[in-house]
């Protein structure tokens, strides 16, 4: 068992079949089973080691089994135990009934659930698995809230119950835990949309190694043991000319901060030149925070065609503004070819257009669900019922490389990488500013001729981590300005953490 998350993300049905493979293998299902109440059971010890306690909740399948086998070996620890099956244990069936009968050859007291059954210890969610598809039904329903409304700590088998494996959405309503212990394969559903409110803190448990593992995989994981050396080591005789002169078009009346952060982390991230046009109020404040910038004020979109033609790579939206000088400008960078990001305003005002463009392989969007839902002409809530659903209809509609932001970032793109997700990142990296920041990497990375689908992920992998470092000393309170260091220092890193 391990705090190190694999980098394979798996769908349910995928999951399904890596465990009859390892059956299939020679490792029967109750050892597996077994394995899993073991992992499970060096969880709480570790976690909740003076507790001394535990109810455990039972539904009507494997996940139920686990539940049982960690009873027996709680029982058989000396711990105060209390079993309540809430669907009939008489109907069990498989490895689930063997893992019932070893539970009560223990001694370990198995009652049928009741609305008043107390609850106290070690509460263990063992209720329902990754083959729950509709909505949470029947007695599934009082449990969870009785276990939500508990003053106890919460440990959730495999997946908190009522958390759809795939989608990271609620059935109706699901556990939420404070410690998630999720064996064989890694699952998304555990990592995007609301899955991380209810899976607490995540721990994996291989339990066996296949010999024949699943050849397709549903998402990418990203981690630093694979990106790290995404930006190859500069050579002692380089120049700013080597690593890309980058355009970064936005801040409209009222909104130069935004333009500010962008560029001011383009700067932290290696481009070797950057521009910045924008409403001239702007200018002087620009170059008295950063000297090293070149800024420009633009009126009129005449003044941007000069900048275009030296530009290696742009990035054209945050604090752009929804007016016609704003428009102007996307109509303008929309015209140029060559690597690009869409963010913020740019991608309403694309939104707003009559017909959507095929942006193309080097163009990069990061909008955020409400941003998504615009460009889909879909409902925000559409959007975060179904995360991956959104992502791949954005990749196929806009023909790009698609950073779908929130919990559990969703990176897409029309090349052969799969898709990817960031498991990385906090909270308190929700305020204002932090999208800019997330713009101003990418159009550096563009700028140092990183391809697009590999920029976008990498981006979004340093941007969570920088989040994480900024965080250390605590989420609230944490300023956009604050990832610039931390950015840096993720850039000059070669080796994975």
């Amino acid at each position: 068992m391990t705090h190190v998350l694999p980098d394979r993300v798996y769908t349910a049905a995928q999951v399904r079949e890596l465990d009859a493979r390892l059956i299939d293998a020679g490792t029967p299902g109750i050892e597996l089973m077994q394995r899993a109440a073991r992992a499970l059971w060096q969880a709480v010890q570790q976690r909740w080691p003076s507790l001394r306690q535990m109810t455990v909740l039972c539904g009507g399948g494997n996940n139920a089994g686990d539940g049982y086998l960690l009873a027996r070996l709680a029982q058989q620890a000396g711990w105060q135990v209390a079993v309540w099956a809430v669907a009939d244990p008489d109907k069990l069936q498989g490895d689930a009934a063997m893992a019932l009968q070893m539970a009560l050859s223990e001694g370990v007291s198995v009652k049928r659930w009741h609305p008043n059954a107390s609850l106290s210890g070690v509460l263990v969610d063992a209720l329902l698995g990754t083959g729950l598809s509709g909505e949470v039904r029947g007695d599934y329903v009082d449990v969870i809230g009785q276990i939500n409304a508990a003053p106890c700590p919460v440990l959730s088998v495999d997946l908190p119950s009522g958390l759809d494996s795939d989608r990271g959405t609620l059935l109706g309503c699901a556990v939420s835990a404070d410690l998630t212990v999720t064996f064989i394969g890694l699952k998304l559903g555990l990592l995007t949309g609301v899955g991380p409110n209810h899976t607490g803190e995540l721990l994996f448990a291989e339990l066996a190694e296949s010999e024949q593992p699943v050849a397709k995989f549903a998402f990418e994981r990203l981690s630093l043991s694979r990106w790290a050396k995404t930006l190859p080591v500069r050579k002692q005789a380089a120049h700013k000319g080597h690593f890309g002169h980058l355009l970064i078009i936005g801040g409209g009346h009222g909104m130069g901060g935004a333009i500010m952060l962008a560029a001011e982390a383009a700067l932290c991230s290696g481009a070797g030149k950057i521009s910045v046009a924008t409403r001239p109020e702007h200018v002087a404040p620009l170059l008295s925070r950063c000297p090293e910038l070149m800024v420009r004020g633009v009126d009129a979109v005449e003044q941007l065609q000069g900048l275009l033609d030296q530009a290696d790579a742009l990035v054209i939206g945050p604090g752009l503004g929804r007016d016609s000088w704003a428009r102007a400008l996307l109509d303008a960078a929309l015209g140029w070819r060559g690597p690009r990001v869409l963010d913020a305003d740019a991608l309403n005002l694309l939104a707003e257009g009559a017909t959507r463009v095929s942006l193309g392989a080097e163009s990069i969007i990061s909008p955020h669900p409400a941003e998504a839902a615009r460009l889909l002409a879909w409902d925000n809530a559409r959007v975060q019922a179904d995360r991956p659903a959104a992502l791949a209809q954005l990749v196929r509609m806009l023909n790009c490389s698609v950073i779908l932001k929130g919990a559990g970032s969703l990176v897409g793109s029309n090349d052969a990488e799969l898709p990817a997700v960031c498991s990385d990142g906090n909270p308190g990296m929700a305020v204002g500013g932090m999208g800019d920041v997330l713009s101003g990497l990418l159009g550096a990375l563009l700028a140092q001729r990183i391809p697009a689908a590999r920029a976008a992920r990498y981006a979004v992998l340093v941007h969570a981590l920088a989040g994480d470092r900024a965080a250390h000393h605590g989420q609230v309170g944490l300023r956009a300005s604050d990832m610039f260091m931390p950015i840096k220092a993720l850039l000059n890193q070669r080796d994975a953490e």
